[in-house]
């Protein structure tokens, strides 16, 4: 499955832009038999139905038929849905909207973008449906288990612009942590690095031998009673980073479902969020040149004793 490319033959529906898969060479009867085989997890009935509902078509905005013979190469375009989804009984605030960029500060346990089973609640849809910008796309991601600042595109023209300034370096992401602290420790490292690389379950990541390849700054804010407020400056952008950089230094991030322990999913306790926060995010803009920061109105704190 991709991401829809523009012009795309079907319009965003409360929120949920259409998804399109390519139909690779083969020898299957029908377009509907090939969904069925490429989406186990959706029966047969399920696409029978959104096919009658002209919720399937090509991309010459076409409708797809149940007896529509397979053609190869061609794009077909659907509507992801979910039987139900679980409300994340938190909420999103918009910091700030003009003409070309959206900031948000988002929950934990809100999905940047659809995923598993979180489309209605993920972010992206949220602010589609709230906001009623149908071309919005986060510049960057954080982890649905993460609170704080996220950056989101409003148009394709000045996209690009935005995108660069990640991988090149030019923003500067400042994040908090509560971790355990534990008697004798009376420090942390100013700068850690280490090389990530895919733990054997997709979801998480680990630490390898080699050549670094991710790099966080640290500043120990406070510490009292066990646990410490730590600030965290992500110099690279590598998937759990700042998660697997605390679990390496023995402090591992305050209610981590993956670190060091992988809890079953589905459980989330939305009475223990993650202990990281996305504070702040400062750069450049490249459109008016003009220092822009814009910071987390949440605040974490350390447990009282």
């Amino acid at each position: 499955m991709t991401s829809p490319r523009f012009p795309v033959p079907m319009p965003t529906r409360d929120g949920v832009s259409p998804s399109c898969v390519a139909l690779p060479y083969g020898h299957w009867p029908t377009i509907a038999d090939f969904l069925v085989e490429r989406f186990p997890a959706i029966s047969r009935e399920a696409w029978l139905s959104r096919i009658e509902a002209n919720d399937v078509c090509d991309e010459h905005g076409v409708p797809i038929t149940a007896t529509r013979r397979y053609e190869s190469p061609l794009r077909v375009y659907y509507y992801r849905a979910l039987d139900a989804e679980t409300p994340i009984p938190f909420e999103e605030l918009v910091l700030h909207q003009d003409d070309d960029l959206v900031v948000v500060d988002k929950p934990p346990f809100v999905p940047v973008t659809p995923t598993g089973k979180y489309v209605q609640q993920s972010l992206l849809v949220r602010l589609k449906r709230k906001l009623g910008l149908d071309d919005l796309v986060p510049l960057h991601r954080i982890d649905r288990n993460t609170s704080g600042l996220v950056l989101f595109s409003v148009r394709r023209e000045t996209r690009g612009l935005y995108q660069a300034m990640f991988p090149e370096r030019r923003i500067d992401k400042h994040y908090e942590a509560v971790v355990p602290w534990h008697e004798g420790v009376s420090s942390v490292p100013a700068v850690y690095r280490s090389r990530l690389e895919d733990d054997e379950h997709f979801m998480r990541m680990r630490e390898a031998p080699g050549e670094p390849n991710a790099e966080t700054r640290i500043v120990l804010r406070e510490a009292r009673d066990g646990h410490a407020l730590l600030e965290l400056s992500p110099v690279t952008g590598r998937k759990h980073q700042l998660r697997v950089h605390c679990l390496a230094l023995g402090l591992p991030i305050v209610n981590d479902p993956f670190y060091p322990t992988l809890l079953p999913a589905g459980n989330d306790d939305f009475d223990k969020p993650l202990q990281l926060l996305a504070r702040s995010l400062s750069f450049v803009d490249p459109l008016s040149g003009a220092l822009r920061t814009f910071e987390s109105p949440r605040r974490l704190a350390l447990p009282a004793a």
